[in-house]
C-alpha cells in the first residue's frame, strides 16, 4: 500500500528535527568556533552559494541518497513512520536512483538558496524579473510537490513521478505490533 501525505509528513518532520540539530551544530561551528568560515557566505553570491551547497545541501542529500537507497533501510524519520521507498517494481533503490530523486526532491531548496544569496547582494536595487521568476518557480514546484501526492493513484509527489519511484507502507507483523513498538 503506497504511504499518503499524512505518513510522509510524520518522516519527513522526524527526519527535519535531524536536520535542525545538523544546522545548528554547524551553525555553532561557523560562529564560535571557526568564524572566519562566515567569510564564504560573503565574499560573492557564487561563494556563498557554493559553500551552502558543500556545507548543508550535499551532507542532507547524502543522508537521504544513502538510507533511502537499498544500503539503508530508509531514513530515520520513514524507519519510525514504517515506510520505504521503492521503484515502480518494488525494488529497493540502487544508490544512483536514490541519488536522481534526492536531487529532484531537494531542487526546491537548492534554487531558493540560489535565489536567497542573490538577493542579498542587491541591496536597495530592484528585483530583476529573473529572480521573480525563480520565485514563482520555487512556489509553484513547492505546491506541486505538496499536492501531487493527494491527486495521484500511488500517492506519488512530481519528483516520485519523475524518478519512477513510490513511498510505501509496510506490512506490519505481529512482532512489529506490540505494545512498545516504534510501529505500534
Amino acid at each position: 500500500m503506497n504511504a499518503g501525505f499524512p505518513v510522509r509528513l510524520k518522516a519527513f518532520l522526524l527526519d527535519y528535527v535531524l536536520i535542525v540539530a545538523y544546522g545548528l551544530t554547524l551553525m555553532v561551528f561557523s560562529m564560535f568556533l571557526i568564524p572566519s568560515s562566515q567569510q564564504l557566505f560573503t565574499a560573492s553570491p557564487a561563494s556563498a552559494q557554493l559553500a551552502g551547497f558543500l556545507m548543508i545541501t550535499l551532507p542532507v542529500s547524502l543522508y537521504f541518497i544513502l538510507t533511502d537507497s537499498r544500503l539503508g533501510a530508509g531514513s530515520f524519520g520513514k524507519r519510525i513512520a514504517g515506510i520505504r521507498v521503492k521503484d515502480m517494481n518494488d525494488r529497493p533503490l540502487s544508490v544512483l536512483h536514490s541519488a536522481v530523486r534526492t536531487a529532484l526532491k531537494f531542487m526546491p531548496w537548492e534554487l531558493s538558496h540560489f535565489l536567497v544569496y542573490r538577493l542579498m547582494w542587491l541591496g536597495d536595487e530592484p528585483v530583476p524579473i529573473g529572480y521573480m521568476v525563480i520565485g514563482g518557480l520555487i512556489y509553484s514546484l513547492i505546491g506541486a510537490y505538496i499536492a501531487a501526492p493527494f491527486f495521484t493513484k500511488k500517492k506519488q509527489s512530481v519528483y516520485d513521478m519523475a524518478a519512477r519511484t513510490q513511498v510505501i507502507r509496510l506490512e506490519t507483523t505481529e512482532a512489529e505490533q506490540k505494545p512498545g513498538s516504534l510501529t505500534a
